[in-house]
């Protein structure tokens, strides 16, 4: 039997090469402040979150800067070379603490700082035993590609969904489909492509469309925007 203790695990190891900057991506200030410090600061302020675990690179040299290092409910952990990894030493740092298996854990990407605090309390209340994520359902025409980009098929979108982030799921249950997934040498996308592989069936929760991915460049104009807006109707 699952509890109702919370907790989130934030991997902020990588370097975002995507972006061609010359610090890591979290660490691109919008809207005065950091994305990282967004995305943690905004965390912090979902109550039912017992304690937000943060995987960051051995070499960073940035983390201890921002202010929301000091909150007590932020704890970094050692993040690996893959998103995956760090997501495991994230919830090795909880079990060995202490935390319950039957706990939740929500893992949350560090480069989408504009999601909604109603979204995080609807995945929640909403959750399943077999996971549950965020998602937006897709609403334009889907095309297959040849690797010349040449159109070879329509692809149907009904029952097709973007996932989002957080990803929800028992701890227990995610460390064993990650550690399953690496022992057969099977890629991890992201947390529901794990629990897939062991047989489960996440649920998928309609989240806002302002939750973006900042990736590239481009991405860091259209976070600006749903931040100036999202601080003032969440507030």
């Amino acid at each position: 039997m699952t509890s109702n203790s919370l907790y989130a695990v934030v991997p902020a190891a990588g370097i975002g090469s995507r972006m061609g900057a010359d610090i890591p991506k979290q660490y691109l200030v919008v809207q005065g402040q950091t994305i990282l410090q967004h995305t943690l600061a905004k965390l912090s302020t979902f109550s039912e979150l017992e304690k937000i675990i943060v995987p960051i690179s051995e070499n960073d040299q940035w983390f201890v800067d921002q202010p929301i290092s000091k909150h007590e409910k932020v704890q970094t952990c050692k993040g690996g070379s893959e998103r995956f990894e760090s997501v495991l030493n994230g919830l090795n740092t909880l079990l060995k603490q202490g935390a319950d298996e039957n706990a939740w854990v929500m893992v949350h990407d560090v480069a989408r700082p504009c999601f909604q605090l109603s979204d995080l309390k609807n995945l929640f209340a909403r959750r399943s035993e077999q996971g549950a994520i965020l998602a937006l359902e897709v609403r334009d025409t889907m095309k297959r590609t040849d690797a010349t980009g040449a159109i070879v098929k329509t692809v149907d979108r009904k029952n097709l969904w973007h996932a989002l982030t957080p990803q929800l799921a028992p701890l227990g249950l995610l460390h064993r489909a990650i550690s399953t997934c690496i022992q057969d040498g099977v890629a991890i996308t992201d947390e529901a492509s794990a629990l897939e592989y062991i047989g489960l069936n996440p649920k998928t929760i309609a989240g806002h469309p302002s939750n973006i991915k900042v990736t590239r460049p481009e991405d860091l104009e259209l976070a600006e925007f749903f931040l100036s807006h999202t601080s003032t109707s969440e507030n």
